[in-house]
């Protein structure tokens, strides 16, 4: 048996519309009965009379306020929660355009959306107007049981073609409305350009938070209505946000939370239909496949995003990740075919990247991949030419990526360690033992540790040896809680 719902739960304000509707109540005594029972603001206890979702209700508002000339009203779920709440925290005051749209949707006076609260809320002059305002709604009928229903006369001749007519164009300002313009949409993909460029410089759980909240409002509006087109853009912005939260989720060391985010932004990518974004989701996939030991399924990914036709240089980082997990396979032959394609892929570059930041694949971050290739097919000396080839690069990039930076760095200690320099493997690893807790995230971690393993070998026994294995494991030891360092609730899908 199932457990018995929560006072003013959904499945109780459904079952008491449904039996008073089946009494024959009005709405205006089911939304009394809404705010009597379950405490509710008047506005809300309407929205519910109706059944009405906070979207649902901004939808309607904003479509009858187009009959208004003059007093068009722009709504959103977020704005009619808040006007619902008002007066009180975190509220927003509705406006009287908003207040006569409000009537209008859901068929009521707009003295039956205001209690005592609100009118001592009220400026006076708005109160004034309230009042002395003659009625524009009529009076709502009472519903009538199935029983009841009469059918009613159709319309005939030129009334016929008349009533059609004005059935089109109520739906025309229906379908002409949108929750999100075009100025809206550009600052959409501007703040998720800034955020996906912040994270190569900034602290990774801040940041996650703020791509959070902007994916939220996205998928908030989708829940809306907007134009095909508009949809589109903002399956787009949802996508890259979505890629940029597997991203940093993955570099959190939650690979299993990453893997949820990239299948929901192939989901958007799929359903733009948009090929950079697509190929910049799989991109991220094989990342996290990579990360996680999925090296055969990190290829895949790698080579599925390669035969999308793209514009920027997703191309030439979907060829490095393939070198890289061929070399993590100790598959030598495919690591070099592959290394040699990046370069085939940024010759036939046609075009700037959407996105850029992490959504971007610079010659200082090409650099850093083949280096770390180049060391699993034992090219030690093609390894550390990559590495200084790398830092000179980055060195003269704009914005500097520490993440970038620092697995350049460990490449480097890993090529001198491989021709027995212990002391330059040392020095190339002081900026990465000197990052600050914020800044070391699973991947450095991961290949400091898979580096300190390798030093045990009897050309690196010396002091200097000892001195770098014991610095690395400290370094790991304090790195471990970060990976974990979210708080409850952020890190969630």
């Amino acid at each position: 048996m199932n457990a018995p719902s929560k006072p003013g739960s959904k499945a109780d304000r459904d079952v008491l519309r449904q039996d008073m509707t089946a009494a024959g109540c009005t709405l205006a005594d089911i939304a009394i009965e809404m705010r009597t029972r379950f405490r509710m603001r008047p506005r809300e206890a309407w929205r519910h009379a109706h059944g009405w979702t906070l979207q649902q209700a901004a939808d309607r508002i904003t479509q009858a306020s187009t009959t208004r000339p003059g007093e068009s009203v722009a709504a959103d779920a977020s704005l009619v929660g808040k006007w619902e709440k008002w007066p009180g925290p975190s509220s927003r005051r509705p406006s009287l355009p908003v207040l006569f749209s409000m009537a209008e949707a859901f068929t009521c006076g707009v003295e039956d959306l205001l209690d005592l609260e609100d009118r001592r809320a009220l400026p006076e002059a708005d109160l004034h107007l309230l009042i002395h305002r003659p009625p524009t709604v009529q009076p709502p009928t009472p519903p009538t049981t199935p029983s009841s229903i009469v059918a009613p006369l159709e319309p005939t001749g030129t009334d016929l073609v008349h009533f059609a007519a004005a059935e089109s164009a109520t739906w025309a300002q229906w379908a002409e409305a949108s929750n999100v313009g075009d100025i809206a949409l550009e600052q959409l993909m501007a703040e998720t350009r800034a955020l996906a460029s912040d994270y190569l410089t900034s602290d990774p759980v801040p940041l996650f938070v703020r791509t959070r909240a902007l994916r939220d409002r996205v998928f908030a509006l989708l829940e809306g209505h907007q134009y095909p087109r508009q949809s589109a853009d903002l399956y787009v912005a949802a996508g890259y946000l979505c890629g940029l939260l597997a991203w940093m989720s993955s570099d959190l060391g939650q690979l299993r939370d990453a893997d949820t985010q990239g299948r929901t932004a192939w989901l958007c990518a799929e359903l733009a239909g948009h090929n950079d974004l697509r190929a910049w989701v799989l991109s991220t996939r094989s990342k996290v496949a990579f990360w996680d030991g999925r090296l055969r399924e990190a290829i895949n990914f790698a080579r599925h995003g390669a035969r999308y036709q793209t514009t920027g240089s997703v191309a030439v980082l979907l060829s490095c990740q393939e070198a890289d997990a061929w070399s993590e396979l100790g598959a030598q032959d495919e690591a070099l075919a592959a290394l040699a394609r990046v370069e085939e892929a940024r010759t036939a570059m046609s075009g700037e990247d959407e996105i850029g930041g992490i959504f971007s694949c610079q010659p200082a971050r090409q650099e850093n991949y083949a280096a770390a290739a180049q060391l699993r097919v034992g090219r030690a000396a093609d390894a550390l030419r990559s590495a200084d080839n790398a830092l000179a690069l980055l060195a003269v990039q704009p914005v500097r990526a520490y993440g970038t930076e620092a697995q350049i760095h460990i490449s480097r200690a890993a090529a001198c360690l491989a021709t027995g320099e212990a002391e330059g493997a040392l020095e190339a690893l002081a900026p990465v033992l000197a990052l600050p807790p914020d800044h070391r995230m699973a991947p450095v971690t991961r290949r400091l540790s898979e580096l300190c393993a390798g030093i045990g070998r009897p050309f690196a026994s010396g002091t200097t040896a000892v001195g770098l294995r014991q610095a690395i494991e400290e370094f790991c030891m304090d790195s471990a809680p970060r990976h974990l360092a979210l708080s409850p609730g952020e890190g969630s899908a």
